[in-house]
C-alpha cells in the first residue's frame, strides 16, 4: 500500500484527525504516527497498513459511532487510492478485503483437529468472552475466557494476560486443573491443544511450586487471539492501556 498521510500547518487540524482515529479505535504508534507542526512547517498523520486493516474490520464488525467512522475512513482511503491510479487502488482494495474477512473469524463454533506429540485432539469452542480487570495491585489484566470441548472433555478455560519484567512483556498465564478428567497432565495437554488450535502456536507448559502445571502464552498467542471478533476489542484496549 502506498504511504497515506494527512498534512497541515495547523496543530488543531492534526489534533482533529488524531482524535478521529482514536475514536475509531485505532492506536497511536501501532496504527498511525503523528508529527506535529513546528514553526509554521507542515505536520503529518502517517497512516499505516494496519490502520486500514483494522478500520476495515471495524466497518463490518464494529458498533455505533466506531463503525460509522471506520466506514467513512475506509471509503476516504479508497477514494484517495483511486486518484493515484489502478495499481495503487488495487493494493488498497486488497488490504480492505483482507481486513473485512479477518473480522468474520469467530471463536464460537470454531472446530479443529490438533496434533499434539503422538496423537490428535479434536477441539470445539462452544462459548467465549474477554474482559479487562484491575488486579489488587492496580494493574490492568486481560482475561480471555473460552468454553470448549477438547478430546471429548468440556471445560471453561481462562488465560490471564499481564505485563511482566523490565521490557513490559505481555504474558498470559493459566494453570491446569487437578480436578479435570485425567488430572493436571491431561488437562494441560487439552489446554495447550486449545491454544494451539486457535492461535497456531503451542504454549509453554511446565511444573511450578506445589506440583502445579503452569501454561504460558506470549505476544504471538495474543496476536492470534486478536484475529477473532469476540476478544479483538478487549485485546486492543488492553494493549493500548498497558503498552509503553
Amino acid at each position: 500500500m502506498p504511504e497515506v498521510r494527512f498534512g497541515s500547518t495547523d496543530p488543531d487540524n492534526i489534533e482533529r484527525e488524531v482524535r478521529r482515529l482514536r475514536e475509531m479505535g485505532l492506536v497511536e504508534s501501532r496504527h498511525f504516527t503523528v508529527k506535529m507542526p513546528e514553526e509554521g512547517r507542515y505536520g503529518y498523520v502517517y497512516i499505516r497498513r494496519e490502520s486500514l486493516e483494522r478500520a476495515a474490520w471495524l466497518s463490518v464488525r464494529g458498533e455505533g459511532e466506531r463503525q460509522r467512522l471506520a466506514a467513512e475512513f475506509v471509503k476516504y482511503i479508497l477514494q484517495r487510492a483511486e486518484e493515484e491510479g489502478d495499481d495503487v487502488y488495487e493494493k488498497a482494495k486488497k488490504i480492505v478485503e483482507e481486513g473485512r474477512v479477518g473480522g468474520f473469524l469467530t471463536l464460537k463454533g470454531f472446530e479443529s483437529v490438533v496434533e499434539m506429540e503422538d496423537r490428535e485432539l479434536v477441539v470445539k469452542v462452544v462459548g467465549r468472552d474477554a474482559e479487562l480487570e484491575e488486579s489488587k495491585r492496580g494493574e490492568t489484566l486481560l482475561r480471555i475466557k473460552i468454553a470448549a470441548e477438547v478430546d471429548g472433555v468440556r471445560r471453561d478455560y481462562t488465560i490471564t494476560y499481564g505485563r511482566y519484567g523490565k521490557d513490559n512483556a505481555a504474558v498470559g498465564r493459566a494453570y491446569a486443573s487437578a480436578k479435570a478428567p485425567g488430572g493436571r497432565e491431561a488437562d494441560a495437554e487439552r489446554f495447550s491443544a486449545l491454544i494451539k488450535a486457535l492461535t497456531g502456536e503451542e504454549p509453554k507448559a511446565y511444573r511450578v511450586k506445589g506440583g502445579r502445571i503452569r501454561i504460558e502464552c506470549y505476544r504471538e498467542h495474543l496476536e492470534g487471539f486478536k484475529r477473532y471478533a469476540e476478544p479483538a476489542d478487549a485485546v486492543e484496549k488492553w494493549l493500548e492501556e498497558t503498552g509503553r
